[in-house]
């Protein structure tokens, strides 16, 4: 018996409609910053140009050309991103250090970040209670408070809340969904 293994088959060069397509494509199911659609297409172009032993660098301005068109279109917008992502990981718990961390890790500037969390000084303390309530904290937990209050007040330090904020959430009393 031979381990006869049929030669891979090489895809198609890049091309700008390929780019397009894929831009499009993630955008139909992701929403995304500019900065992070570059990265998918260059990590694309990388994979293609490596199995067709070519060099991705002259792709680039390629790459540049179409994250600047979708964000002349209205596909891409990183302020409306930032916003609704940093709405959205409130809403389950965030607190405005992990939030502003994932932001940036999606290519988002500092000043947008800023810009997306502002908001009122008791957003942080409602995103504590929804961290505490997620993972049965303080007023939450179902066993004994008291033994389990440093342990609880660790794991709200973990998540990026501040001593004040989860001092206050771990002490206080359960609050309406």
């Amino acid at each position: 018996m031979t381990d006869d293994v049929p030669p891979r088959r090489v895809p198609k060069p890049v091309t700008e409609a390929y780019l397009q397509r894929v831009a499009l494509a993630y955008l139909e199911r992701f929403a995304s910053s500019s900065e992070n659609l570059k990265r998918i297409l260059q990590r694309r172009v990388a994979r293609r140009c490596r199995l067709r032993d070519e060099d991705p660098a002259p792709f680039a301005p390629m790459i540049e050309a179409i994250v600047e068109k979708s964000r002349r279109s209205g596909l891409v917008n990183d302020r409306q991103y930032a916003e609704n992502r940093a709405a959205t990981l409130r809403r389950r718990g965030g607190s405005a250090r992990a939030i502003g961390a994932k932001l940036a890790a999606k290519g988002i500037d500092r000043e947008t970040i800023a810009q997306a969390l502002e908001g009122e000084p008791e957003d942080e303390e409602r995103a504590a209670h929804a961290f505490a309530r997620r993972r049965r904290l303080g007023p939450y937990n179902r066993g004994d408070r008291k033994a389990a209050r440093a342990k609880d007040l660790a794991s709200l330090a973990r998540a990026g809340f501040s001593y004040d904020v989860a001092r206050r959430v771990i002490d206080s009393e359960p609050q309406d969904e």
